[in-house]
Order: C-alpha cells, then sequence, then structure tokens
C-alpha cells in the first residue's frame, strides 16, 4: 500500500488537472482520491478522512461525479453505508457516454445552419462546425473499438 503522502500528492496533482481541464474542485478531489485507492472503492467517510473536508462537500462531489457517470454508488455489503466505485474502464466510459452530447450538438448545428441560411457566413461556421463534431464522433467511435480490443489483449475481459 503506498504511502499516504504519495498517495495525497497525487490526488492534489490530479485533481488541480481536473479543474485546470473544467471540472470543479471537490468532485476532481474525490474522484482522484477514489480513483487513487487500492480498492477503487471508498466511503464518505473515508473521503472525508482523506480529504479533510466535510460530509456535505462529500456528498455534492458524489452527487456531481453520480450524474456525470464517473463514479458509481453501490451499497457496502453488510451494512446501511453507501461506497463510491470508480470502474477500470472509466475512461472509456466516459468518453462514450459523451456520444449522446455530440448527437445533440450535431442536431443544434444542423437546425442552426438550416435556420441561418448554408450560404452566410455565420451557416457556413455552424456547417464547418457540425463537420467537425460529426467526424470526430466518426473517429471516437472507431478508436473506442480498437480500445476494447487492446484492452482485451492486455488486460482480459472484463
Amino acid at each position: 500500500m503506498p504511502d499516504e503522502s504519495v498517495v495525497s500528492a497525487f490526488v492534489e496533482r490530479f485533481a488541480a488537472q481536473l479543474v485546470e481541464a473544467g471540472m470543479t474542485r471537490m468532485p476532481s478531489r474525490v474522484f482522484a482520491a477514489i480513483l487513487a485507492s487500492d480498492a477503487g472503492v471508498m466511503t464518505s467517510a473515508e473521503l472525508g478522512a482523506q480529504l479533510k473536508v466535510s460530509p456535505a462537500a462529500v456528498s455534492g462531489a458524489i452527487r456531481y461525479l453520480s450524474q456525470v457517470g464517473m463514479v458509481t454508488r453501490e451499497r457496502e455489503p453488510g451494512s446501511r453505508r453507501d461506497r463510491y466505485r470508480v470502474h477500470s474502464n472509466q475512461w472509456y466510459e466516459a468518453l462514450t457516454n459523451r456520444d449522446q452530447v455530440l448527437k445533440r450538438w450535431e442536431a443544434t448545428f444542423r437546425e442552426g445552419m438550416a435556420r441561418l441560411g448554408p450560404r452566410t457566413a455565420a451557416g457556413r461556421r455552424l456547417g464547418e462546425t457540425l463537420e467537425f463534431f460529426e467526424f470526430i464522433e466518426k473517429e471516437l467511435a472507431q478508436m473506442m473499438e480498437r480500445w476494447r480490443e487492446h484492452r482485451e489483449r492486455i488486460y482480459g475481459a472484463g
């Protein structure tokens, strides 16, 4: 088991990078703490103690992380306490779940382009943006399939 100070340093560094990428601070710290735990699962009490934060702060962070699919809630066996898990394929799931967001954006760009007129400067910009997201969506689907195959070769099915 790694030294507590080493884990804490990783958690704070990765959380800071998540904040730079646009995530709020407390969910970033909670996510990084669960990710860095040996079991990949922690209770609210464990998170509060490790991060030195209130139960309310942990609760709010967990609510956000659950809503965006970055952690799952499960009942601790033989207990009434919940624990929170980060799955080994977390990044795959997070990227795959973005597919619905991309589809909604594409529909909005398509509608905007039609309403503004495809020959207007704004319509052309929206058209190029639409083309970009359609390209990304296609490439992402192919890349995720290659990742599934690669992961299975390295880590086995699971």
